[in-house]
């Protein structure tokens, strides 16, 4: 029997009155996988309503089993997985009209029939609503794993389920921030670039005007005096979380494209870029500057289909953990729109961790670190002064601005070049080392009339 006919069952079990003609979707190249599990292969026609009943959901569980409505923290995330379901193409999905409505509310509720169906069947708590993601034709639903399994050991269980593209684990990232020096000078006026990127030369060049840079990171201060008026957006995908700023991801924000002129404070790499405030992590410690600030992958995955959708032309992710299908996947889509993206260095994971390990991503150390190899980028991350929350300003370190510095540099090239040179940037090395921000600039927006400090570097750029 095929699949159209063994998913029509299925509707017509979970709803009577409504018609299902289904027929197998097809995920973008970018999200097609060796080894996933084919919707049409290895399953009996009755497998779906004899081994799930679609009353299951309802009739064998306690309300609140269904759903916590709640984020999951850094020590529950170790438990949980992601399940990736696909989604009928357009067109052929119970009332969906001939626009392409992804969101369709009757639609999206009998997938979540179906993932709670699939979660109590294979003895799965299913937490929250799930996410949909039709930049990958696939609904992302959170599943808690039993005290008496191994995640490892659920997920191969479900991997032969014709209705599961494929599982992953929750996985855990950290922003790539040194501990604050005790007692910071928060109007320390000296800032790296400004001496080794002769940054006000290249602002008389670009100032990244009119150039989206989506912060993927924690909670900015909005309203800090450096950074009011900076933003063309703002999300929190961060559930049952809510609080005050944060520092990463106010400090990050302000090495981008804090305010420049105004008298306070510091300048920005790019003051004229327009940035969106995706928080997708948060400081472990609220009232800690110190705190170490962590993020998971379902939470970064919402803020990347976010800035795809919305436009960015810049992802800032000054972050690191393990490789993540999903996310690659998101990324890859991204790269393939034009987006830069950039991402941060940790010389203590394996190929400097994940995303900066993804291809074609920009990643970026701080200067200091002794061998940057081939392909790492390094860019000023000691002693930065930016932007921090309370309306005040401070010292910090790490790769994590380092990348931020990397991502205003960007936004300054593409203010002038909608098609940015490749390699992007003029370094060292043809890919990786100390950059030469005025010679990146030369080379992408010619004439220029700032004055490099490599004149030899420089003249081989505009070559």
């Amino acid at each position: 029997m095929s699949t159209a006919i063994a998913f029509a069952r299925r509707c017509a079990a979970q709803a009577a009155l409504l018609l299902c003609l289904v027929l197998p979707a097809t995920l973008p190249a970018t999200g097609a996988a060796a080894g996933a599990p084919d919707a049409s292969s290895g399953r009996s026609p009755d497998a779906t309503s004899s081994g799930r009943s679609p009353d299951a959901t309802s009739s064998g569980r306690s309300p609140d089993a269904t759903s916590s409505g709640r984020s999951p923290d850094a020590t529950s995330s170790g438990r949980q997985i992601l399940v990736m379901l696909r989604i009928p193409p357009d067109h052929h999905r119970p009332g969906a009209s001939y626009g392409g409505d992804y969101g369709n509310e009757i639609t999206i509720a009998q997938r979540r029939r179906l993932a709670q169906n699939i979660a109590q069947h294979y003895g799965l708590g299913f937490v929250g609503d799930g996410w949909q993601m039709p930049l990958l034709g696939l609904d992302c639903y959170v599943m808690q794993v039993g005290p008496d399994e191994t995640v490892s050991s659920a997920m191969k269980r479900i991997a032969a389920d014709p209705d599961i593209l494929w599982s992953e684990p929750m996985q855990v990232y950290e922003a790539k921030a040194a501990p604050p020096a005790a007692d910071n000078d928060p109007l320390f006026a000296v800032q790296p670039a400004a001496v080794s990127w002769s940054l006000a030369a290249l602002h008389r060049v670009a100032t990244g005007r009119g150039v989206v840079v989506a912060v993927v990171d924690s909670r900015v201060e909005q309203d800090h005096p450096d950074l009011a008026g900076q933003f063309a957006a703002s999300q929190d995908f961060v559930d049952g979380r809510p609080g005050s700023a944060e520092t990463h991801g106010t400090g990050v924000a302000g090495v981008i494209a804090a305010k420049s002129g105004n008298g306070l404070g510091i300048s920005g790499v790019a003051p004229g870029a327009r940035l969106m405030a995706l928080r997708a992590c948060w400081q472990t410690k609220p009232n800690a500057a110190n705190a170490a600030t962590l993020c998971d992958s379902l939470s970064l995955a919402k803020a990347l289909h976010y800035a795809i959708e919305h436009d960015a032309l810049v992802i800032n992710l000054s972050l690191s953990g393990p490789p993540d299908r999903l996310l690659a996947q998101l990324i890859g889509i991204a790269l393939g729109r034009g987006i830069t993206v950039v991402a941060a260095y940790d010389p203590a994971l394996p190929q400097g961790g994940f995303p900066a390990s993804a291809p074609n991503v920009i990643r970026v150390a701080t200067q200091s670190l002794p061998a940057a190899p081939a392909g790492v980028y390094l860019a000023p991350g000691e002693d930065v002064p930016t932007t921090q929350p309370g309306g005040k300003w401070g010292l910090v370190d790490g790769s994590s601005y380092a990348a931020a510095h990397v991502s205003g540099l960007v936004a300054l090239v593409r203010e002038h070049n909608d098609h940015p040179p490749d390699p992007l940037l003029a370094a060292t090395w043809p890919a990786g080392g100390d950059i030469d921000a005025c010679a990146t600039m030369l080379r992408a927006a010619k004439p220029c009339d700032c004055i490099c400090p490599n004149p030899a570097k420089s003249a081989m750029a505009t070559q």
